[in-house]
């Protein structure tokens, strides 16, 4: 009887743990152009102190890619979408690769920031279709 007192009335389910209107690769494009622009005005500069300065905010700008990456990755696709997009697992590898220290955070090579981008864009164009269905 008590069992029955404590079950819930209604039972609601969703793939997500909030309505997946949250999520957005747009986040994770924002910061990696972000990281795209400072490169560049890093090349552009001379002064020690400013390019010490780009330094520390590409830096951050880096990290923050790499957090909207993992959320989109772990909260937002499902098996369902893997079984779909079987590219997903390697996207994301590489997206969050360039996005660390192996890429963005470890040079200001702008045409690393440019591969960052295009990882970016190829998870949207999956997401998206994934919204779609």
């Amino acid at each position: 009887m008590l069992a029955r007192l404590l079950s819930p009335g209604h039972v609601a389910s969703a793939h997500c743990d909030l309505p997946c209107g949250v999520y957005d690769p747009a986040q994770a494009r924002i910061e990696a152009e972000s990281v795209k622009a400072i490169m560049e005005k890093y090349a552009a500069n001379e002064d020690p102190v400013f390019r010490a300065r780009a330094l520390t905010i590409k830096e951050e700008r880096a990290e923050l890619v790499k957090h909207h990456l993992w959320v989109l990755w772990t909260d937002y696709f499902k098996p369902p979408h893997l079984e779909a997009h079987p590219q997903l697992h390697g996207l994301f590898w590489d997206a969050t690769k360039l996005a660390g220290a192996a890429g963005a955070k470890g040079t200001v090579d702008v045409a690393k920031a440019d591969e960052l981008l295009s990882r970016i864009d190829e998870i949207s164009k999956i997401f998206w279709a994934t919204k779609a269905a």
